[in-house]
């Protein structure tokens, strides 16, 4: 179980590198007017999606075993919230994955502000796991 653990927490942490980087990108991308470096941001954040989807699909496999380990788990409120706040930050990948779409068809429909707004949701769903994974309130 200490393995799982510790690997989910790997994972977990490669994949927010991505949640909170990669809406920093939109930010410079949205304000971006030179072809070239149009381009380089286009390469950049389709990479980034790859590595952090790659990432968040680790962290979920490695979360489940644990869960398919200690069925039990389930019982527990904290981590009920946990994984509702989980399934939360996956559609928020979902969300980033059709920016980078948007970007790559030329069809940015958000301001560099809308951006910055947007990348703080990472931040607020970390501060809630990482509270209910270590204090467990329920």
């Amino acid at each position: 179980m200490l393995w799982l653990k510790a690997f989910h927490i790997v994972f977990v942490v490669t994949w927010f590198a991505g949640l909170f980087y990669l809406p920093r990108l939109f930010v410079y991308h949205a304000t971006a007017t030179d072809p070239v470096g149009v381009e380089r941001f286009k390469i950049m954040e389709r990479r980034l999606l790859a590595i952090m989807t790659i990432g968040g699909a680790l962290a979920a496999v490695f979360g489940v075993s644990m869960i398919l380990l200690s069925p039990g788990f389930l019982s527990i409120g904290w981590l009920r919230l946990k994984l509702v706040l989980v399934a939360v930050l996956v559609g928020y990948h979902f969300w980033c994955s059709r920016l980078v779409l948007a970007f790559r068809a030329n069809e940015n429909r958000h301001s560099e502000r809308w951006y910055r707004l947007f990348n703080e949701a990472p931040s607020l769903l970390l501060i809630a796991i990482v509270v209910l994974a270590i204090v467990k309130p329920f």
